[in-house]
């Protein structure tokens, strides 16, 4: 499994960016799954649900299965939360995995960056930044694609791609 991440602040499309992605290197005959990392409280789970009332019970984790999908929710309960590396573990193997947020971690990314934001580039703070995927081009000189480029930006993300015991 190869891995490539997708920083950039607030507001600059990375889930955007990631939904017209996924679906351009699936066409490539690529294989994807991603890690989405949240910076606040969030649930995936329904409030009276049996798998609400199991986790809300005291269970550490609750694996929820059908015909379509399962999911397995672990509570922290007060346990620290989970090194990217670790979390990248769970996964079941594919061809490319895709990080959406983790930007302060040290495994390879593509900064996106929409300059509407007025926040400050990410990769002259990073050396982890190994393209930039923006509405203009990085003052660095950094390998860069428009962002409405999705072709030229899969070709970054697979260019950029390193195998996950790499870094």
């Amino acid at each position: 499994m190869k891995l490539i991440g997708l920083a950039g602040w607030s507001g600059a499309g990375k889930t955007t960016l990631l939904a017209k992605l996924i679906p351009c290197l699936a066409r490539r005959g690529i294989g994807v799954s991603t890690l989405k990392h949240a910076h606040h409280r969030f649930d995936v789970d329904t409030p009276g649900k049996d798998s609400w009332v199991h986790r809300e019970a005291g269970a550490r984790q609750v694996l929820v299965s059908s015909g379509h999908r399962w999911a397995l929710m672990t509570e922290l309960r007060g346990a620290p939360e989970p090194e990217l590396r670790e979390l990248l573990g769970h996964l079941s193997p594919v061809d490319l995995v895709i990080v959406e947020g983790f930007k302060r971690t040290g495994h390879p990314k593509i900064e996106v960056h929409r300059a509407a934001n007025g926040k400050p580039w990410l990769h002259p703070e990073d050396p982890a930044i190994r393209a930039v995927a923006g509405d203009v081009r990085p003052p660095s000189g950094l390998p860069w694609a428009h962002l409405d480029d999705v072709e030229a930006i899969a070709d970054l993300a697979l260019a950029h791609a390193v195998p996950i015991d790499a870094w």
